[in-house]
């Protein structure tokens, strides 16, 4: 009998997750709690759970003889969701509630950082908006306000400015913007250098890494706007040297790792590590203690061997296998509805979006349609509408970055995007 795997999640990184468990052949069925429908067109079940019922989802794993289960948001590992199953007896892939206070808390990031001479920009936290604004006014700008906790993407500032800065705290602080993530802000110094995602399989000292990608933090073309999830992503990032990436994994990720096991707080799962390239080697910028999304989307496509059967074997404490493609290029491009990530505007209907072997569409923040395709235009559509600000992506596998970009590009200017939009230049800085 085959592997019946349980996803937690909803967003196009689970999708990902889920479509890259279906093509095993050792897996009998892949379900995904919460879901979204546009999941349903990969053959992925789709359970009407919340990610946050720990007790239902336990009792549907129990009853449909779930194999193990694979946790993709944040939110679920920070409620210590691992621990729960494991408690049942139900093995989990990815960090307990402990160990997850790696992305949790950036202070306790900071911390560990600190302590273990992990590279990373020097910062002050800071539980006061007097002390926060007097230490900008010392410091002076370009600096980088963080809210201490989890604010689904949006809770950092690059502030080019003092003015900027200020009202960043305001919001914070005053506003109240972030809640209790903003209960704590921390302060760091601005690092100037290419961004790049490191992401790892992790068990205990064990790294496997992955190929590294490149995220889109603003919201518009030039890296301007506000910062949101992400708006699309590439791997491979050819203007980051492999010794770059090797630096990193040795001077980073392991000994992060390593740090983990020693402070007691051992990490199993995929540690993040969102870095800068900067003149004096790679710096950490943040954790995240579970995979990044969009970069799962471009990243897992590249993979080659089972990866079903390497969490399993990573699960039973065996020596996984993980190969990737190492000649042709992925990138990705989010569709987002209007007004994101501050105003969002749901509603608009979802168009048909051929996949192929090259081209595949992640879902994320969609939902069915009350329209029941009653006029043309709904017919040519997919019953979906956009119901969240991320509302998908779409992405290529190409011999090249170039040829990835033109064919997700040609794709998305021959469809209706009325109500959402997108950045034109995913992969520019790749491809100058």
């Amino acid at each position: 009998m085959g592997l019946r795997i349980l996803v937690i999640g909803a967003g196009g990184r689970e999708h990902a997750v889920a479509h890259a468990l279906t093509k095993s052949p050792r897996v009998e069925e892949v379900y995904c709690a919460p879901g979204n429908p546009g999941m349903i067109r990969d053959g992925i079940h789709v359970v009407d759970l919340a990610q946050s019922n720990h007790a239902a989802l336990v009792s549907f794993a129990q009853n449909n003889r779930i194999d193990w289960v694979f946790v993709g948001p944040e939110v679920p590992l920070m409620e210590g969701i691992v621990d729960v199953f494991e408690e049942a007896g139900i093995k989990a892939f990815g960090p307990n509630k402990a160990a997850a206070e790696i992305e949790g808390s950036k202070d306790f990031a900071k911390r560990l950082m600190a302590r273990h001479n992990i590279p990373t920009a020097d910062y002050r936290t800071f539980v006061t908006e007097e002390a926060a604004k007097d230490y900008v006014l010392r410091h002076g700008a370009p600096i980088v306000i963080k809210a201490d906790g989890l604010a689904a993407g949006k809770g950092v500032t690059v502030a080019m400015d003092i003015e900027t800065a200020m009202k960043a705290l305001d919001e914070i602080f005053i506003g109240n913007r972030f809640g209790k993530a903003g209960e704590k802000v921390v302060i760091e110094d601005f690092l100037q250098g290419q961004e790049f995602s490191l992401m790892s399989f992790v068990r205990g000292t064990e790294v496997w890494p992955m190929p590294i990608a490149q995220d889109h933090k603003r919201a518009y073309d030039n890296d301007e706007g506000p910062n949101t999830g992400g708006m699309g992503a590439y791997s491979p990032v050819p203007q980051i040297s492999d010794a770059t990436v090797t630096e990193a994994l040795e001077t980073i990720v392991k000994p992060t790792a390593q740090a983990m096991v020693d402070e007691g707080t051992p990490f199993t799962g995929v540690l993040y590590a969102g870095l800068i390239a900067t003149e004096e080697g790679p710096k950490v910028i943040e954790f995240n203690a579970r995979l990044g999304d969009p970069e799962t989307q471009v990243v897992l496509p590249r993979l080659t061997s089972d990866f079903a059967v390497a969490i399993t074997t990573l699960l039973e404490g065996g020596t996984p296998e993980f190969t990737w493609n190492t000649e042709g290029a992925t990138l990705g491009v989010v569709l987002a509805a209007q007004g994101y990530p501050e105003h969002v505007v749901t509603g608009a209907p979802i168009p048909q979006i051929p996949d192929s072997n090259d081209i595949h569409t992640y879902y994320a923040g969609v939902a069915g349609s009350d329209q029941e395709e009653k006029d043309e235009k709904d017919k040519a559509g997919t019953g979906l509408v956009a119901s969240s600000g991320r509302v998908l992506l779409v992405e290529a596998t190409q011999p090249t970055l170039q040829k990835a970009q033109d064919a997700v590009y040609s794709l998305l200017e021959d469809i209706d995007t009325t109500g959402m939009f997108y950045r034109h230049d995913i992969g520019a800085k790749a491809l100058r």
